[in-house]
């Protein structure tokens, strides 16, 4: 009998190693070892992952914009850079439940509306439940081909029987080769599964969309290389406790990263929010202290976030710093330039800060917007609810630049706010303003002299 050759595969990044280890020599994450059987080929077994294609010259190379289709979701076609690129792989990762397969059901429908043949595959549904959800949401075209299939071998059949416009992959944990003996969801078959689809989408044209599972630390569960194998990456963001959804653009390669979609989850799947800032600041509390509006850019988007701050006494020894949709070490830092630099005693306090409706930003220029929320809860004084706030704070005090200014007041303006307060510095010299009256400032002892001038106290 033919001896089985096996090794050892991280599952985080997939180092394949000759020997069980503890920790990652690639990654550094422990016990992320497991052994897998290597399989092994011959001459030309893997033919069918070569392009056979003669090299090129660049200048003799068509590229046409127009080989993107529109998905018929304005917001999917921003994250994905105008709409989905002809074949293109597509990973769609996110929480169990968040509207992975709901949105990418949607977006097959309105392909097939368009007289579109679609594919979609399911290794954990059956066509029934799928059929349930598809009337639930509308998905009822008879151009949506469900197909309920693991195996590797007879999806790329189907596919290439099929010739459809799109396909969805749901998810790429569940599909497995019969030409590898390790079990489905390994590294190996992630690994396997991901590389064959990809390449039959370059090679055929036809957009591959995968759907992938997340660990429990947010990640795409399997081999890191599968990011690095796609086109784009698409993870999806939201709290079960709030309807909206966020889809973010972490990696496009024929697009702008970071680029966000905004949905709200209902009854019929999700809606597309066309104005974020007017979503956010819906419930917005006016006359109580603690609360600032910041311009918030995500992608090439501004979005109005509103930022609460409770600034009270401690019961305890040691002070609390809670932070919810900001980094809590920025907190930190910024609550102690508020007090060495402005002489504010927040040392005594404790201290929490929430992004309302569950947004998560990360951007330097919510600094300002942070401490000028402290500083009202702290001395129990209203900001003006007409007032934004945007701005990088420094160590010694000092409000830095930052970009895309001019995007933000513009955004603040057409919602109706009616002062702005920003860094002095400008990258460049901006345009000029309707309503929106504009204070600069050089460091946060000005900030709080100009804050809460034309609020009620």
């Amino acid at each position: 009998m033919k001896k089985v050759k096996t090794s050892f595969f991280c599952q985080n990044c997939g180092h394949q190693s000759l020997k069980w280890a503890g920790k990652c020599p690639s990654c550094g994450q422990w016990n992320t070892f497991v052994e897998e059987e290597i399989r092994e080929t011959g001459p030309g077994a893997r033919t069918e992952l070569s392009f056979n294609e003669k090299p090129l010259p660049i200048d003799t190379i068509v590229s046409d914009e127009r080989e993107r289709m529109k998905s018929g979701i304005e917001e999917v076609d921003r994250v994905l850079g105008g709409g989905i690129v002809r074949g293109s792989a597509v990973l769609v990762g996110g929480d169990p439940g968040i509207g992975k397969s709901t949105l990418l059901l949607q977006v097959m429908q309105h392909l097939a509306a368009r007289g579109l043949k679609v594919l979609y595959v399911s290794g954990e549904e059956s066509a029934r439940q799928i059929k349930m959800r598809g009337e639930r949401i509308g998905a009822t075209s008879g151009n949506i081909l469900i197909l309920v299939e693991v195996d590797l071998e007879n999806i790329i059949k189907y596919i290439r029987e099929t010739k459809p416009a799109a396909v969805v992959v749901d998810s790429v944990q569940t599909v497995y080769s019969s030409l590898l003996s390790s079990a489905p969801g390994s590294v190996g078959q992630v690994r396997e599964a991901s590389e064959r689809l990809i390449l039959f989408a370059k090679k055929t044209g036809i957009p591959v969309f995968l759907i992938g599972h997340v660990t429990k630390d947010g990640s795409i569960a399997g081999p890191k290389v599968l990011e690095h194998m796609v086109d784009t990456v698409l993870y999806f963001e939201g709290d079960s406790g709030h309807s909206y959804r966020m889809i973010r653009g972490m990696k496009n390669r024929f697009g702008p990263t970071n680029e966000v979609g905004v949905f709200e989850m209902r009854d019929r799947g999700l809606v597309e929010v066309l104005n974020p800032s007017e979503y956010f600041l819906a419930e917005r509390p006016e006359g109580s202290s603690g609360s600032v509006v910041v311009p918030s850019m995500e992608g090439t988007r501004p979005i109005l976030v509103e930022i609460q701050s409770l600034v009270s006494p401690t019961n305890f020894g040691m002070p609390r710093r809670t932070a919810i949709g900001v980094d809590a070490n920025r907190v930190s830092l910024l609550v102690a330039v508020l007090e060495k630099i402005c002489g504010l005693r927040l040392g005594s306090h404790d201290v929490f800060i929430n992004v309302a409706g569950g947004v998560r930003v990360s951007e330097p220029a919510v600094d300002l917007g942070i401490v000028s929320a402290m500083a009202s809860s702290f001395l129990d004084r209203t900001i003006d609810p007409g007032t934004v706030v945007f701005g990088e704070v420094g160590l010694t005090g000092e409000v830095r630049g930052i970009h895309q200014m001019e995007l933000r007041i513009r955004e603040a303006e057409r919602m109706g706010f009616t002062r702005c307060i920003h860094p002095r510095t400008s990258p460049r010299e901006m345009g000029k303003f309707g309503k929106i009256r504009l204070v600069k400032i050089r460091n946060i002892r000005e900030l709080i002299e100009n804050l809460f001038e034309g609020a009620r106290r």
